[in-house]
């Protein structure tokens, strides 16, 4: 037997206010997609905004639907979008939010597992590392280098 040990890193903004400008500009575009979301069974509102390599921004929100589990997260609206719209363009980076309108959610909130499984799948497209900045309703703001950060044993094409 060998313990194997994996190692993250994520840095940490205490606020919008202390984001490079252009990321603020992202998260501002993905707060707005969060407050469009249709989420009346959870009230769990998701925002995601996607910078793409051409500069086009691309957002979604998720989508709920009273046929469980019919609906979809905003991450992969706005990234299967992206990839309809701009095939072949890489994602840059990805910023996502998300409250929820019955608690305070003032901790960065993540991508679920299946998000974060379609954001390799891009990421691994383009071989290149997309930087992911989440956050909760406000507050710190969390930044991976890359979608492996989140996901560190990746299922992909190579196992196919």
């Amino acid at each position: 037997m060998k313990k194997q040990s994996v190692h993250l890193e994520f840095t940490t903004y205490e606020s919008l206010s202390e984001l490079p400008a252009n990321v603020a500009s992202l998260m501002q575009e993905a707060i707005i997609a969060r407050d469009q979301a249709y989420a009346p069974y959870s009230k769990f509102r998701v925002g995601a905004a996607i910078l793409l390599e051409n500069g086009a921004v691309v957002t979604g929100s998720n989508q709920e639907n009273a046929a469980y589990p019919s609906g979809l997260c905003a991450e992969r609206v706005a990234v299967f979008y992206a990839g309809a719209k701009y095939p072949g363009v890489a994602v840059k980076t990805v910023a996502v939010t998300a409250c929820n309108e019955n608690k305070d959610n003032l901790h960065p909130i993540p991508p679920c597992g299946a998000c974060r499984q379609s954001l390799a799948e891009y990421e691994m497209l383009a071989n290149n590392n997309i930087e992911l900045f989440f956050m909760g309703a406000e507050g710190a703001i969390f930044k991976s280098d890359s979608i492996k950060d989140l996901l560190p044993f990746t299922f992909d094409k190579n196992f196919l």
